[in-house]
């Protein structure tokens, strides 16, 4: 790890979005700390240490300096935590990778896209708030939408996912934790197919 500070605008910095505490642990909002975590244990990463209002874990994807993030702010202002990290760093926007919900994807389905709009996602806001840009890569993974009109969004995503769900749940995160580093390497196309590719066959 000698000199890993010098060179850590060669790193990614990748932010699972959630809330922090086991009361929301497995809430479908909390779908990007899974993944965070599920790539954190497929890459051997060492355990996750407080700081900068969140918890980060130093490790490598393939030869690349990555650091992982769960912000302990709540979702809301998501920003408090990964600007600082990202400051400290010395990640620009176009290196950070934000892992979250997406209420207008279906369950299991994964999409990513640099830059764009925050499309409502309180997480996203902080981080176009706090980043000095929005030029960060979206990785949103699909809930679906509340199965009844008149549910409110906020609680159906605060809500925990089923047990049934845990089938495409697990499939996805795994998935996107194991082709990641084609999404480091620039290849975000190649990065989509494959997950996809693997989340049909569960």
């Amino acid at each position: 790890m000698l000199g890993f500070k010098k060179k850590t605008n060669d790193a990614w910095l990748i932010a699972g979005l959630g809330n922090p505490g086991d009361k929301y642990a497995r809430n479908r909002h909390n779908i990007g700390f899974m993944a965070a975590q599920k790539i954190a244990d497929t890459y051997g990463f060492p355990p996750f240490k407080s700081k900068y209002k969140g918890l980060i874990a130093e490790g490598s994807i393939k030869g690349r300096k990555v650091i992982l993030i769960l912000p302990q702010t709540y979702m809301n202002v998501s920003g408090e935590s990964v600007q600082p990290a990202a400051k400290f760093y010395k990640i620009p926007p176009e290196k950070i990778i934000a892992l979250y919900d997406e209420i207008e994807l279906p369950p299991g389905k994964m999409r990513v896209k640099k830059g764009g709009g925050n499309a409502g996602h309180n997480g996203l806001k902080s981080l176009d708030e706090h980043l000095p840009g929005t030029d960060y890569w979206r990785v949103r993974l699909g809930v679906g939408r509340p199965p009844h009109k008149e549910m409110d969004v906020a609680d159906y995503v605060l809500g925990n996912f089923a047990a049934e769900d845990d089938k495409w749940l697990g499939g996805l995160l795994k998935a996107v934790a194991e082709h990641v580093p084609q999404l480091l390497d620039g290849k975000d196309s190649e990065f989509m197919n494959k997950v996809t590719l693997d989340t049909k066959k569960d």
